[in-house]
């Protein structure tokens, strides 16, 4: 992946060994997003969605938080741009955030995202739709929506009652409850809460054990818990017999055949 052709201003981009570091970059407005990255994050999955040198893509913000959501005040700064047609939202939405979410869910690479400080509206999205989130156990998760006089977006309504339940996303929606690390642990928003002096060990640890996984199996799992969220359950015994026929003719499902003859610990390439 040519990682300059994606990055941006408010995002950083980095490399090696297959782990794809995604580094949301607006320190001084604890990492809101813009248009800008927003459409620049849309890219890069796109792009990880096809590039075999991307095994796993780790998430995480610069300085003391992951994202505090999008940032409205700016948007909303010049207040002598004339008011747009009413819609405007309706219109734009489905081709930002609302492509932005779904993608980050359907990509077939597994996502991790490393949290501290806060994590709010759009930001929390971020998390709710990664396939790991751990998190340091002070840190906090928002749903400002309503405490703002407006609605959720950006998928909040579908994610967060499937992650903790309808009672506690209502908490969260309609009464905007924070959320420390630790209750996201327990309530399951997110696998791991750990003090925040241990936080990038165990972002490593996890990391590097998806980076030497079987790619294609893991992300083909991914695709089959993604749809099946919402298929019946002959829809969903169907696309398991498809991933399973792609991923049994991997080189990976050859490897961990030969491992487990051998006795060993399998020695995966991604492919």
């Amino acid at each position: 992946m040519n990682i300059d052709e994606h990055a941006t201003d408010g995002l950083r981009l980095e490399l090696a060994e297959g782990v794809l570091g995604l580094v949301l970059d607006r320190p001084s407005r604890r990492n809101a997003l813009t248009d800008t990255v927003v459409e620049a994050l849309i890219g890069v999955f796109d792009a990880v969605s096809t590039d075999e040198s991307v095994r796993v893509v780790v998430l995480s913000g610069a300085g003391d938080h992951f994202c505090g959501g999008f940032d409205i005040v700016a948007r909303n700064a010049d207040i002598d741009s004339p008011r747009p047609r009413v819609g405007s939202i309706q219109r734009r939405l489905p081709s930002q955030t609302h492509r932005l979410i779904p993608r980050l869910l359907s990509v077939q690479v597994p996502i991790v995202a490393l949290v501290r400080g806060w994590a709010a509206g759009l930001g929390l999205q971020l998390v709710l739709a990664a396939d790991f989130a751990m998190a340091a156990d002070d840190a906090t998760f928002w749903e400002p929506f309503t405490q703002r006089g407006f609605t959720p977006d950006s998928g909040a309504t579908w994610l967060l009652p499937r992650r903790v339940g309808e009672l506690r996303a209502r908490d969260m929606l309609l009464l905007g409850r924070k959320v420390t690390g630790i209750e996201a642990a327990e309530w399951g928003l997110v696998h791991r809460a750990v003090p925040g002096a241990d936080l990038s060990a165990a972002v490593d640890e996890l990391v590097g054990q998806l980076a030497t996984g079987p790619t294609v199996s893991l992300g083909l799992t991914k695709w089959l818990l993604h749809r099946s969220a919402t298929d019946d359950l002959t829809t969903a015994t169907d696309n398991e017999a498809l991933a399973l026929e792609v991923s049994s003719r991997s080189d990976d499902f050859r490897e961990g055949l030969a491992a487990f003859r051998e006795k060993r610990d399998p020695r995966f390439t991604g492919r």
